[in-house]
């Protein structure tokens, strides 16, 4: 909310996340999640009574259905294990529920309340008939081998399968779920119901995956802020940048950088950050993916090999740079981290993970007049093209890497300007307001559409 607020709006979002967090105790993701959405969702629908009338809002932060079940396999040693896996359905009023799968040992239902409702509002921004949904499992993929991951996954699968379909749910990958997990969950999935068809993306391209699914996501980081700083008047090429992570979103993020002349000087992992001053190359880039895909090696290996500066236990946020894409995980800047990007320079920040940063980190950056492209249109790219190989699987084609990297250009510049149209504030563009509200209209409309249900 800023000074301009009328009391009215201020005590109409005080109730509503009163009973939201009262509904949903003990899920501080979610909770967050929501009031940066409500945030301007609560005056957009005091200004239009057809949505508050019909209780629009408080219907989309319930989700349509919470799936719960248990995975049991067995380890190499031929001990039994359990874990718990989820699917949260979360809106389908403008297609099939469509979003990832997440392996790792702090998945929460919070956790994956938050991004499934994330979720919604970025596909909706894509323009693409899908509707929002996460799931996952408290199990974590690290340190297992080939046969525990297979059987985890098959397991898993045998459980979700009932849950999912191409016209229903559409599940991909997500942290700790690659090509090799949606491989193995594909397999099960095709035994159990007998049937060929695309009920998950992110698949082989051997059987009706897509060009460019592994890339999309970091590459339409990448594009988003491109088309942020033109609006602006600025230019990414020469630019500093710092990336954060080194999985595959950060490697893509990073890729794209250097194919359009930017200058990458970081990447992280869990233990740390490297500091290339001299900038990471294409072939600097092949050893952090050798490292990370086939040895999955730390990223210090990095500092040893290249003899750079390894910063232990720290992000890469108090590196000098002009540009930042936080591509790890959510919350990994805070108030100050913020605070230091602007001291040193920063001028835009593109969000390549879900809720990277936090409130206090956004209001940092809109104080300080940093353009923010927020995850829910920045990280929009690998859902774009996951909806691109669904359509591929509905039409039996395959559409080449260059048409389907157009395509992709095309999708994050429409999001951009569906941010601009709806995020104009005081002669500046406010890209969170923008995402908020053009990813909410075209949701809620289909909501009215169909009446109370």
């Amino acid at each position: 909310m800023n000074r301009h607020t009328s009391p009215k709006t201020q005590a109409r979002l005080a109730d509503f996340m009163d009973g939201l967090n009262r509904r949903n105790p003990h899920q501080p993701e979610f909770h967050q999640a929501v009031l940066e959405v409500a945030t301007h969702i609560i005056p957009f629908v005091l200004e239009n009574p057809k949505y508050e009338n019909a209780r629009i809002f408080e219907r989309l932060t319930e989700p349509d259905r919470l799936v719960t079940f248990r995975v049991c396999w067995e380890d190499d040693e031929g001990n039994v294990r359990v874990n718990r896996g989820y699917r949260i359905q979360h809106c389908n009023a403008i297609g099939p529920y469509k979003g990832g799968i997440r392996f790792h040992h702090d998945v929460t239902l919070s956790v994956l309340k938050f991004l499934a409702f994330e979720q919604t509002f970025k596909n909706s921004l894509t323009g693409l008939p899908m509707g929002g949904g996460k799931g996952g499992a408290d199990f974590n993929p690290k340190g297992k081998s080939e046969r525990e991951v297979m059987r985890f996954c098959q397991s898993f699968m045998t459980e979700l399968f009932r849950h999912i379909g191409p016209y229903t749910d559409v599940p991909a990958g997500d942290t700790g779920v690659g090509g090799r997990e949606i491989s193995f969950m594909f397999g099960q999935f095709k035994r159990i119901s007998n049937q060929f068809t695309g009920a998950l993306t992110g698949k082989g391209l051997a059987f009706g995956g897509s060009e460019i699914r592994v890339e999309a996501t970091g590459y339409g980081c990448v594009y988003f802020m491109l088309d942020m700083l033109k609006h602006h008047g600025h230019d990414l090429e020469g630019k500093t940048c710092a990336v954060s992570g080194s999985g595959n979103v950060a490697q893509y993020t990073a890729e794209k950088l250097i194919q359009l002349g930017a200058k990458v000087v970081t990447l992280s992992d869990s233990d740390g950050t490297i500091y290339d001053t001299a900038g990471i190359d294409a072939e600097k880039l092949e050893f952090v993916k050798q490292l990370k895909e086939v040895k999955r090696g730390r990223i210090q290996e990095y500092a040893d090999h290249f003899h750079c500066e390894y910063l232990a236990g720290k992000r890469p946020w108090a590196v000098p740079v002009e540009l930042a894409f936080p591509c790890a995980t959510q919350n990994e800047i805070d108030e100050e981290d913020a605070q230091t990007l602007v001291k040193n320079g920063c001028i835009a920040v593109s969000e390549g993970a879900n809720m990277p940063s936090t409130q206090r980190a956004i209001d940092v950056y809109q104080l300080n007049g940093v353009l923010f492209g927020p995850s829910k249109a920045a990280n929009a790219g690998g859902v774009a093209v996951s909806g691109l190989e669904m359509t591929q699987n509905s039409m039996r084609l395959s559409w080449s890497r260059d048409e389907l990297n157009t395509r992709l250009r095309d999708i994050m510049a429409k999001i951009h300007e569906r941010c601009v149209k709806h995020g104009r504030q005081d002669g500046q563009v406010d890209y969170l307001k923008g995402a908020n509200i053009g990813g909410f209209i075209k949701v809620a409309d289909a909501m009215l559409a169909y009446g109370v249900m």
